[in-house]
């Protein structure tokens, strides 16, 4: 039998470069926009995706993620800059947190990645989808005052997700709208299987054919009134005119200001939140990856300190794994980390060489890109699918939607966590025992392999209303643990019994070992003697 080669990043070009192309085009508007929202110059953003690109998917283990600055950080990033004074003492703060990062990596803190429910990730996945499509709609349109990468439901002009559909249709532009449409009109195109089946668009990906129409429309669209796009309707990147101009959009940071006590709380916060981003987002990928592939994630949060430093040192704003371009990185067809480590290449590339080019294209074609990225992760059969699987399944999964979708992602995924719980406690509260009776038989109470003081309420009831004069076998041979207010429950039972005339058998409860007292424990070892000691000095009892 013929197993299938190991991918590396020599036999995954072919797939990872055109990937790495559509990761580019969607990444570019995304970091100029965080950028903006954080209050930060502009090509801070662009050093960041280009170190969550370069540095970050080097040494990551993610086959699929790609890194880079988060819209999650953008309040806090806002705010950090507002009372630390200037960014290029929050820079301090960030190469802080990328340390602390890497240590969280040291104390193996990626496990935390692996407590969310899938019910809850794949909430997570569905709630960033309705999202992407929610706050394009207005970009498509020609109404752009919304910074692109937003994922919070208030918005920067006053308005919300929801009012922001309404307040929108005032500031209608021909001109994006018909650039969206063709460039819909290309990516669906290219989606067919009569398409897909040319040799070339394995290397010429749609994204890139739109967003090359959407260049040619906007040009052809310059000096007519009703088409022409303005200036904050196209990318917006900042263009050095010499080597030295380039220099001087890099920040150094102001480490005088590490005696600032405030530094190490910001940086703190910083560690925290870029961390639970990026375990999560490394839960949905390793979900959307049709390989499954597992990735590290202590090897992952050590990757994304080590980032957080370099961005630190050179002027980048915080990086973490994000969703929105690691799912356009997964829909391309990337195979391995290639694809993460080419996005960053082209961004430097094109910072460097071609910044009027990329000041070209419309936003409505990135736009267009984006709706077909968020439909691929809030797609109808989804729904149906987590339907199907009941109610703790799908209850937690739109909770998480819905939450997303009128907060934020990190209070969206705390309510649908919140659920989830409570199903879990809830299911475990239902079914601690399981009887068995017939007429003239004994009743058989099987307790479950875990009974915890959730269910004594359970347990009490159905040992208040058993009838008297029977007979009861309580079976704990199956038992892993049983809480002590619930064997303390059974003794008080065995007492009661007797003057209700049951005739009580309990099997396996005194065979299970009680859980250790570590206190006792410690004095055991310690000091071993000293009951012995002290009885030998107090002398004889008379």
């Amino acid at each position: 039998m013929n197993h299938p080669k190991p991918f590396t990043l020599k036999n995954s070009l072919p797939q990872d470069l055109p990937a790495s192309i559509v990761v580019f085009l969607v990444a570019l508007p995304l970091c100029l926009g965080i950028a903006l929202a954080s209050g930060a110059p502009l090509f801070s953003g662009i050093i960041a995706g280009i170190i969550g690109g370069i540095i970050v998917g080097a040494w990551s283990g993610s086959p699929l993620g790609v890194s880079g600055p988060a819209a999650g950080l953008a309040v806090i990033v806002f705010t950090a800059i507002q009372d630390l004074g200037s960014y290029q003492v929050f820079l301090v703060a960030v190469v802080l947190a990328g340390i602390f990062q890497f240590l969280l990596g040291v104390l193996r803190a990626g496990i935390i990645g692996y407590y969310f429910p899938t019910s809850v990730i794949k909430g997570m996945l569905a709630g960033i989808g309705l999202i992407i499509i929610l706050k394009q709609i207005p970009h498509a349109t020609g109404y752009d005052a919304d910074y692109e990468g937003n994922i919070a439901f208030a918005n920067p002009d006053g308005y919300n997700t929801f009012s922001e559909l309404q307040h929108m249709l005032g500031f209608i532009s021909p001109g994006a709208i018909a650039i969206t449409l063709i460039s819909l009109f290309i990516l669906i195109l290219w989606e067919q299987p009569f398409i897909k089946k040319m040799r070339m668009t394995k290397w010429i990906q749609g994204p890139l054919v739109a967003v090359v129409a959407g260049i040619l429309l906007n040009q052809f669209f310059q000096g007519t009134e009703l088409f022409s796009l303005r200036s904050d309707q196209i990318v917006s990147i900042p263009v050095a005119e010499s080597f030295n101009g380039f220099i001087n959009l890099f920040t150094v940071p102001d480490f005088r200001a590490l005696a600032n006590p405030q530094i190490y709380i910001i940086a703190i916060t910083l560690a925290v939140v870029a961390s639970l981003e990026t375990l999560l987002c490394v839960e949905a990928t390793d979900k959307l990856d049709p390989y499954k592939r597992i990735t590290p994630t202590n090897r992952e949060l050590r990757a994304q300190g080590f980032g957080n430093v370099i961005s630190g040192l050179i002027g980048g704003l915080p990086i973490t794994q994000v969703i929105v371009r690691s799912s356009a990185n997964i829909q391309s067809g990337a195979l391995t980390k290639g694809s993460a480590i080419y996005h960053g290449i082209l961004l430097f590339v094109c910072a460097v060489s071609i910044p009027s080019i990329l000041n070209m294209i419309p936003l409505a074609s990135l736009a267009a890109i984006l709706f077909v990225v968020g439909y691929k992760l809030s797609k109808p059969v989804l729904y149906r699918q987590m339907w199907k699987e009941g109610y703790a399944q799908f209850i937690p999964f739109m909770v998480t939607i819905i939450g997303i979708l009128v907060t934020d992602l990190l209070v969206g995924i705390a309510l649908g966590m919140g659920v989830a719980v409570f199903y879990i406690l809830y299911k475990n509260y239902k079914i601690p025992y399981f009887v068995r009776h017939s007429d003239g038989s004994p009743i058989h109470i099987e307790l479950a392999e875990d009974v915890t003081f959730l269910n004594k309420a359970t347990i009490l009831q159905t040992l208040n209303h058993l009838p008297n004069d029977s007979k009861v076998i309580i079976d704990a041979h199956r038992s892993v643990h049983i809480d002590h207010d619930v064997r303390e429950l059974i003794e008080d039972f065995r007492t009661n019994a007797q003057y209700r005339n049951i005739t009580l058998e309990v099997i396996g409860l005194e065979v299970q070992k009680p859980l250790p007292n570590p206190k006792a424990d410690f004095i055991e070892r310690i000091a071993p003697n000293t009951r012995t000691t002290k009885e030998s000095m107090a002398g004889p009892v008379n």
